[in-house]
């Protein structure tokens, strides 16, 4: 009986919904989890090649998952790791080769570190910790929650690194020329590795302090 609840648990039911809010916020696999620290270093001068990169992890991440979650009971303990890695490369090689058709400028941009989701411990942890042991809805779900998870705080770093940085967004000129009349400079240091890594600890700290607060009020 319990069986026939669980296939007819809605696609959307809450515990599902709370698979994709959760890495958003309270379980942000950055600020929370505190893991994918490299690419938001490397990635997030402009913003551009971190939507790209945010959208690739997600394909990557959700259709990892799924194949994965699928193959769950037919894979050998022994070589788990081993075959979640193929599934990964497989994921990436494909990627990869789409950004090269159709935004190869950006490609260029992410040059290796596109090849290096490979390696996301992200990925890796969400397929060991939770596709291989959860059906295929579910650990599509949890990669799409992460990958947001993960994006979103890559978009939030780009942002401001770019807006301060060079003066632009997504390439465009947002800080009016009049103001570089009288005298405001871009920031320099805002688009170097270092700047980077200072504002996602902002973030962290940021989101930390909410999620103490918000722990506070439900309490």
């Amino acid at each position: 009986m319990s069986e026939e609840k669980q296939e007819r648990e809605p696609l959307f039911s809450p515990k599902n919904l709370k698979l994709v809010k959760g890495p958003i916020n309270l379980d942000n696999p950055i600020t929370v989890q505190v893991l994918g620290i490299c690419s938001a270093l490397a990635v997030t001068a402009k913003m551009k090649p971190a939507i790209v990169m945010t959208i690739s992890v997600m394909v990557v991440l959700a259709a990892s998952n799924v194949v994965i979650s699928l193959l769950r009971n037919g894979i050998p303990p022994r070589i788990r790791i081993i075959v979640q890695l193929v599934v990964i490369a497989s994921m990436v090689i494909l990627v990869d080769q789409v950004l090269k058709a159709f935004v190869y400028d950006i490609s260029k941009q992410l040059s290796v570190f596109v090849g290096l989701i490979i390696t996301n411990c992200i990925i890796m942890g969400r397929l060991e910790a939770f596709a291989m042991s959860n059906k295929p809805w579910p650990a599509f779900l949890d990669g799409i929650g992460n990958s947001l998870g993960y994006g979103l705080i890559l978009i939030i770093v780009a942002f401001f690194r770019e807006l301060f940085g060079s003066g632009t967004l997504l390439g465009l000129q947002v800080v009016p020329p009049g103001f570089y009349n009288i005298g405001y400079e871009n920031n320099g240091l805002m688009i170097l590795p270092p700047m980077a890594l200072i504002t996602v600890g902002v973030i962290i700290w940021v989101q930390r302090y909410y999620t103490r607060e918000l722990i506070e009020e439900n309490k």
